[in-house]
């Protein structure tokens, strides 16, 4: 059997109150020790300075401009002339005050001055603190507040949200810098609070008439405090050193540079999640260290075919979500073709499935196959596409698969956290063996699983299993003003994830549960609600799911978003006629709701207690607009407790009054 991870420390059972942990495993490239480090590479502003000198010239930053409702084409900055540009916003925050450890936040959706604005703190040794585009106000509010920034760039959009009286922290303020313009009634209500308002030229104009020399940062020092937007709760200031971003950046290069197909200067990616999350960005500083492009989305996500289609990227990374509408509309096309042609295809989907699981690489399984009925399925990606990668939570094995052979490109899963800096494990190309894994450890991290005994997982056990816990040079240095936080994670070295792991015979790693939202029922039975989330959510007729349990309650209820499609061939078959919203309402659509839960319960040999007893039915999926769900889309706990309380305490009503 071949091996993709080496063992280099063994596990050691637990006593005395201790929990038993499991082997230590590392990169194969880092087995005999961590490879060292590009001297010239140790901050986050080597990466950007070099690749100015080596590629000035080439695509940098990419964006379409919308003229009377229009999207145009894609407009480029190169790397001279995004450096050039970061000289007079870095000259220019200097001339406002900033000096060397000050906050700056930024605030806005993907795009080149995002980027200008982050490279301009790396210049003078300042620290970046990423506003989410997709939080609330309070919680822009509170971060403004905890992590004492003192600048702030802003989407011009984003203005009014800074000067609205909830907005309290905005006092403490010494300037706002728009991306685009500012208008008078902005910079009116900007001055009577205090604050300096400036648009971009201003900027540049104040940063031309007042030069400053750069100053760049030492490897210790911190590139940025990126909050995390948590399932509940309040967000925590991750801290992140540019050591430990450059060193992720040059893990991932030393990791993708032993492949035949390799990343390269010519490569253009996609950014349309979040820049303010950890996934985006460092796929963003991986590219700027091979100087390649990156081209952003307009703005809205239901028309990024669009933009996929203008710019035709070679890497896309996104959320399962993300691949999961991509499946979705690949699968509906496919049912719109006549049945000998739907034929055809699956039969293709076979063959090439069947030599790409000998061993062959998705591009020489069946070029025949490709030619007939896949690279339809490449050119909907912009016909490009060299790389797909999945991440922030597991992407079903079904779709991966499916991706993997139709896509005519590498598809593989990556793990990670903020506090990781996004890349703690990635998998292979071309190794179908990885389905459904997260692949193994990135170069300069190493992994064990600790046990966790409430919850029967046994890092020493038959089926090496337990929380995934992480050491090494790519982790934080901390929770912002939080140590009792960083106590209670960082352990003897080891971060602890909080993720539950299942480490396979060849060294992959896999994620299976989740030790948080684990909750005790009434009748002392232990509930892992993501895991069951994940469970019920493979069933066609669920869009989104939230499974609720009560410590005081003895079942488990659920608010169920049903799938359009599969709701409506359902009415067809029953004879409904009625719109989407009316037919949420049947009390027949509940029942079977119900029993289908109940069926894809027995599939997976749940316990009696994990099956669902209730649900309520909505029309419109959990979103970022009303904070029911994270910027990556994992449900919020908390907010959807609040948002449907009232339908889960009836449920739990009627629950009681049908055992009475």
């Amino acid at each position: 059997m071949k091996c993709f991870a080496a063992k280099v420390e063994e596990g050691v059972k637990g006593e005395d109150g201790k929990p038993s942990v499991g082997p230590v495993y590392r990169n194969l490239l880092s087995e005999k020790g961590f490879p060292s480090r590009d001297s010239d590479i140790t901050t986050t502003w080597d990466i950007f300075s070099k690749s100015v000198e080596k590629f000035p010239d080439n695509k940098m930053l990419g964006w379409r401009q919308i003229v009377d409702e229009k999207v145009g084409p894609y407009m480029w900055k190169t790397y001279k002339e995004v450096y050039e540009e970061v000289l007079l916003i870095g000259s220019a925050l200097r001339a406002v005050g900033a000096e060397p450890g000050c906050r700056v936040g930024i605030y806005g959706a993907n795009c080149p001055q995002w980027i200008i604005a982050m490279e301009a703190c790396a210049a003078h040794t300042l620290i970046c603190v990423p506003l989410y585009d997709t939080l609330g106000p309070g919680a822009v509010d509170y971060i403004v507040d905890h992590a004492e920034i003192d600048f702030v760039f802003v989407q011009n959009t984003k203005i009014r949200g800074f000067l609205e009286p909830d907005c309290k922290s905005a006092k403490r303020l010494k300037a706002i810098v728009s991306f685009t313009n500012v208008g008078e009634e902005q910079s009116y209500k900007a001055s009577e609070i205090g604050v300096k308002a400036y648009s971009w030229l201003d900027f540049l104009h104040m940063g031309k008439e007042k030069p400053e020399e750069t100053n760049p940062p030492k490897p210790s020092n911190v590139c940025t405090i990126m909050y995390t937007s948590g399932t509940s709760g309040e967000p925590k200031g991750v801290v992140l050193t540019h050591e430990a971003a450059a060193t992720c950046v040059i893990g991932v290069d030393l990791c993708l540079d032993q492949f035949e197909d390799k990343m390269t200067h010519e490569d253009v990616y996609l950014s349309f999640l979040p820049l303010a999350h950890i996934l985006d960005r460092a796929n963003e500083e991986y590219f700027f260290r091979k100087g390649a492009s990156v081209g952003y989305y307009h703005g809205d996500l239901n028309a990024l075919h669009d933009d996929i289609q203008e710019l035709k990227p070679t890497f896309l990374a996104g959320v399962p979500r993300v691949f999961e509408r991509i499946y979705e509309g690949i699968q509906k096309a496919l049912q719109e073709l006549n049945p000998r042609r739907r034929l055809i295809f699956y039969a293709l989907y076979k063959y090439k499935l069947a030599w790409m699981n000998r061993g062959y690489s998705h591009s020489k399984a069946s070029p025949m196959a490709d030619f007939i009925a896949f690279k339809k399925i490449k050119n909907q990606l912009g016909g490009r596409i060299r790389l797909l990668v999945s991440g922030g939570a597991p992407l079903s094995l079904e779709i991966e698969e499916f991706l993997r052979v139709t896509s005519c490109c590498f598809v593989l899963q990556g793990y990670g956290l903020t506090e990781t800096l996004g890349g703690t494990t990635l998998g292979y190309p071309d190794e179908m063996c990885m389905l459904g894994t997260v692949g193994i450890p990135a170069v300069y991290n190493e992994i064990r699983l600790e046990e966790v005994p409430e919850m029967g997982y046994d890092p020493l056990g038959e089926n090496p299993a337990g929380e995934i816990c992480i050491r090494g040079k790519c982790l934080f240095s901390g929770y912002y003003k939080n140590p009792e936080l960083t106590e209670e994670v960082m352990k003897d070295g080891w971060f602890h994830t909080g993720d539950i792991g299942e480490i396979l015979p060849n060294g992959l790693l896999k994620i299976i549960d989740r030790k948080k939202n684990l909750i005790k029922l009434s009748q002392g039975e232990y509930v892992a609600l993501e895991h069951l989330e994940s469970i019920y959510g493979q069933n066609p007729i669920v869009q989104d799911i939230w499974v609720n349990g009560d410590s005081f309650k003895s079942m488990l209820v659920a608010v169920i978003v049903p799938n359009p499609e599969t709701l409506n061939r359902w009415a067809k078959d029953l004879g409904f006629t009625k719109p989407f919203e009316e037919l949420c309402s049947l009390p027949e659509l509940k029942e079977h709701i119900i029993s289908e839960l109940k069926s894809t319960a027995e599939k997976s040999k749940l316990s009696r207690f994990e099956y669902i007893k209730a649900v309520t039915v909505e029309t419109k999926p959990f979103d970022v607009e009303r904070d029911l769900v994270t910027a990556t889309l994992k449900n919020r706990r908390t907010n959807l407790l609040k948002y449907y309380q009232v339908s889960i305490d009836e449920m739990y009503r009627k629950l009681a009054a049908k055992r009475s």
